[in-house]
């Protein structure tokens, strides 16, 4: 699984089009569309074009939240939050074989996560971000460290944790270290798209 992922941005269909297709340019290999306050009719169109993007780059393309609009554009999987619909019922419409991710902002969360067996878990927010409205209370590195110690004084193996929220590219070795699998980037690619190479090359 891509250690890298880009949550796109951007507040009309030709933003997000463009930071989409800038991103893949500057070689991102996993896009996740999220575009919360847009029309179903325009979600879905941005949705089919990125897809065949992502088909050409092969890159993967995951949706947020729209289970039934990756149905339908047979994206490679979903991300759901923790108020959206359940994991069971996901993978009950997408089948086996597609990607599904789930949020997480507390321990508990995260172990939820572990038993509706999610293929990742995105974790944060590592820090204040203006990206996403009704943030979750801010991580830090230390909630990050606190989390994964008390998964491994639990004897839970860790899962593939993306820290999310405010991610820079300086984080990823503390990241790292700590015992986060990779990182989910939305404002620092659509304002630098070309720390994608540097990103890649922070990741062990």
């Amino acid at each position: 699984m891509e250690k890298l992922q880009y949550i796109s941005q951007g507040h009309t269909r030709q933003e997000q089009e463009f930071n989409i297709q800038t991103a893949l340019d500057n070689g991102i290999q996993w896009v996740q569309i999220r575009w919360k306050n847009a029309s179903e009719k325009e979600l879905m169109e941005l949705c089919t074009v990125s897809k065949q993007w992502c088909s050409e780059y092969r890159a993967v393309c995951i949706i947020n939240d729209h289970v039934r609009i990756a149905k339908e554009i047979d994206a490679d999987g979903v991300h759901l939050g923790l108020n959206d619909l359940s994991i069971d019922s996901a993978r009950d419409i997408l089948g086996e074989n597609k990607i599904i991710g789930g949020t997480a902002n507390t321990l508990s969360h995260v172990i939820q996560r572990i038993e509706e067996t999610c293929d990742y878990i995105g974790l944060g927010p590592l820090r204040f971000t203006s990206t996403k409205e009704k943030l979750s209370p801010v991580l830090g590195f230390e909630g990050y460290k606190d989390i994964v110690n008390q998964l491994k004084g639990k004897s839970i193996a860790i899962p593939k944790i993306f820290a999310i929220g405010g991610v820079l590219l300086q984080d990823i070795g503390l990241l790292q270290q700590i015992g986060i699998y990779g990182a989910a980037v939305s404002g620092e690619i659509t304002h630098h798209p070309a720390v994608i190479s540097e990103f890649k090359k922070a990741f062990l």
